[in-house]
């Protein structure tokens, strides 16, 4: 099972993105920034109800990802901007590193799922995008890797038929370090 999204988080995400977007011509640049001061925004709007666990970061990736489809900008590629905005977000607002990172993950590829989008090809974006978010804010990104490859195989897993395998050879081929991650991930 997914990962419970708060709704008012998503909605305060998706509409403050939409807004910012719109009547943008280069989505790519403002992408990352724009998305860690909706969420910024929104958590503080929020009050004491996060901070706290996978939900958050989750709720964050759900709504950006439903303004970017709305405005019609290409969903892959601006998961690397949705998630490490996420994460820069999310940690600035109080939330973990490891939550951060496996919510904004997991969430990525969950709701490229939902809108037809290609998981391993959304897996390698989101897996990048997060230990970009993470070294923005000076944390761990070799433990930010290993986070987000786990991530992204759960999420794989939850999906099923050829998720699992399509995300682990997206991955292996195109994330430094992800072969050694997967191969400990194993044993």
């Amino acid at each position: 099972m997914g990962v419970p999204i708060i709704s008012n988080v998503v909605n305060g995400i998706k509409g403050g993105l939409k807004a910012t977007l719109q009547g943008t011509a280069d989505t790519g640049s403002v992408l990352a920034n724009s998305v860690k001061n909706v969420a910024v925004t929104t958590l503080k709007g929020t009050g004491e109800l996060v901070v706290k666990g996978l939900q958050v970061p989750a709720s964050i990736v759900s709504g950006a990802f439903q303004g970017v489809a709305d405005v019609g900008v290409s969903v892959v590629k601006s998961v690397k901007g949705i998630v490490n905005g996420t994460i820069q977000g999310a940690m600035d607002s109080g939330v973990n590193q490891k939550d951060a990172v496996q919510g904004s993950v997991k969430q990525a590829i969950e709701s490229a799922k939902d809108l037809g989008e290609d998981v391993a090809e959304v897996a390698v974006e989101a897996v990048k995008g997060a230990v970009n978010g993470v070294k923005q804010v000076g944390g761990d990104t070799v433990t930010a890797a290993k986070d987000a490859v786990i991530a992204a195989l759960d999420a794989a897993k939850e999906i099923g038929g050829e998720s699992v395998d399509a995300v682990r050879s997206a991955l292996n081929s195109s994330i430094d370090g992800a072969k050694e991650i997967l191969q400990e991930i194993k044993k």
